[in-house]
């Protein structure tokens, strides 16, 4: 090992496994620095920091495996990198309160606002931050859950309810609830098992998973935790070395994913300060290749992971993105009736309408309000392709007044991160609590299966006047000097 820890000639070992990395020392995301000053050393720890297992296997080829590290080798490994590893343990440690915490049994959460609190209390700061944070002063944040307080239900009672059936076919994919797991980034900041123990729940549930392109664990290791005949989409956010996008597509479609979200309301990340205060712990994606790390701004992960993403992505980009993966297509960060009918136009298979949970552009109309848009000025979309929603779903009630609106189902992102601070049974644990709620709320209202929702179960008067009635302004009426 010692003899090979230049840039020419750069071996490292992680769990026992020695690697020669010297050809892959200026492809890394995080820089050749970093490899070298674990050249010829067990890099096992620093690894660990930063990387979900699978990652080399699946970067490097099966040439670049040299043997196993001696156990004589490892038992010198330098008193510095000990010392580094002690500090690696108690960063995962930290939780984001310090004061003595005492985490409750799982069996006692039976809300999704129990499991935020017990993962605000249990993450570390930097997570905490990430996973929670929104753009600026969070008013749409906020708006995204408060709208749907706002539309009550209208139930009709005398109904034969003794029956109930929640399934839902989403892309023509079977799924036993009306809601799937809407991507959100490095779930190993959760959990260990990150992306692995969301398939893993997902499968239990019978649940889509959709994954992100920032996750934390390789594509294959995640599909691969799931059932054989297991559904998942991918989330994607196009690089602008387009090539690389195109690999991926191709890999994604290879593993099995069955359709591609491409989020186009994030070509730049908005400013989330509770996210920038907090320095970035050093993490990548193994499926994006994004790295974290700090600069003059501060420490935004959502910001600094997103260097990589094209912001030359147009309608014109959707015709390539299907021809390369060969798979449905669902257009994701709809926040506009005009924007929901140019996917028509493109030829999209669906549209997610999302505001990103409000981590984008702040003051952009809640999700539900997007939803209602769409009906007051272009319908038929509704009878066109399929219509998704995420932002603010709180409760199963909420799930219900979205498809009581049109909606075929809705994503949850956030509150499966903070269920992962309980592993695979908290995923599954959060998803009962979803049908339970959801299936309660369908009897109460009067139905049984989720094709009887309909807008006359709900009243939306409260929100009705905030409700746009054409893609431009009801009065004003300049035009911008410039075209769009």
């Amino acid at each position: 090992m010692q003899e090979h820890k230049s840039n020419d000639d750069c071996w490292i070992a992680v769990h026992s496994k020695v690697y020669d990395v010297t050809g892959f020392l200026e492809a890394h995301p995080g820089g050749s620095s970093i490899i070298l000053k674990y050249a010829g050393e067990d890099a096992t720890a620093p690894y660990d920091e930063v990387h979900a297992p699978g990652i080399l296997e699946e970067t490097l080829s099966k040439d670049n495996y040299k043997g196993l590290l001696e156990q004589i080798d490892i038992m010198k490994t330098s008193q510095a990198q000990k010392t580094n590893e002690d500090k690696i343990t108690e960063v995962n440690n930290q939780s984001s309160n310090t004061k003595s915490y005492h985490k409750p049994d799982l069996y006692r959460l039976i809300s999704l606002q129990d499991f935020e609190d017990v993962a605000q209390q249990t993450l570390t700061p930097k997570a905490w931050a990430f996973y929670s944070s929104a753009a600026t002063d969070l008013l749409t944040h906020h708006a995204n859950s408060q709208f749907f307080r706002r539309i009550m239900f209208r139930p009709r009672v005398m109904r034969n309810i003794a029956q109930c059936s929640m399934k839902r076919s989403i892309l023509g994919f079977p799924s036993e609830a009306p809601f799937f797991v809407s991507p959100a980034a490095m779930a190993r900041m959760a959990h260990p098992d990150g992306e692995v123990a969301l398939a893993k729940g997902c499968a239990n549930q019978g649940i889509i998973q959709c994954i992100s392109s920032n996750a934390s664990y390789p594509l294959a290791s995640i599909i691969d935790a799931g059932f054989s005949d297991q559904n998942f989409f991918f989330q994607l956010y196009v690089n602008a070395e387009r090539e690389k996008t195109a690999q991926l597509l191709r890999r994604a479609r290879q593993l099995g994913i069955r359709a591609i979200f491409i989020t186009v309301d994030a070509h730049i990340a908005g400013k989330r300060e509770a996210d920038e205060r907090v320095a970035a712990e050093n993490v990548s994606s193994p499926v994006s290749g994004a790295l974290a790390g700090n600069d003059t701004k501060g420490g935004g992960m959502g910001r600094l992971m997103g260097q990589y993403i094209d912001r030359t992505l147009n309608w014109n980009d959707v015709a390539w993105i299907k021809e390369v993966s060969q798979l449905p297509i669902v257009i994701k960060g709809i926040q506009c009736a005009a924007d929901a009918q140019k996917a028509l136009e493109v030829g999209a298979h669906g549209i997610l309408i999302s505001n990103h949970g409000g981590r984008c552009l702040d003051t952009v109309q809640p999700s539900i309000l997007t939803l209602l848009e769409l009906h007051r000025v272009c319908p038929d979309i509704f009878s066109r392709l399929e219509v998704y929603l995420d932002g603010g779903i709180r409760r199963g009630s909420d799930i219900l007044k979205a498809l009581c609106l049109g909606a075929t189902a809705v994503g949850l992102g956030r509150p499966y991160l903070y269920s992962l601070t309980y592993g695979q049974e908290g995923v599954e644990q959060l998803t009962e609590i979803l049908k339970d709620e959801l299936q309660t709320s369908m009897k109460l209202a009067g139905i049984t299966d989720l094709d009887q929702a309909h807008p006359g179960l709900v009243n939306t008067r409260d929100v009705d006047y905030l409700v746009e009635r054409d893609v431009e302004h009801e009065w004003i009426r300049w035009k911008p000097k410039a075209r769009m």
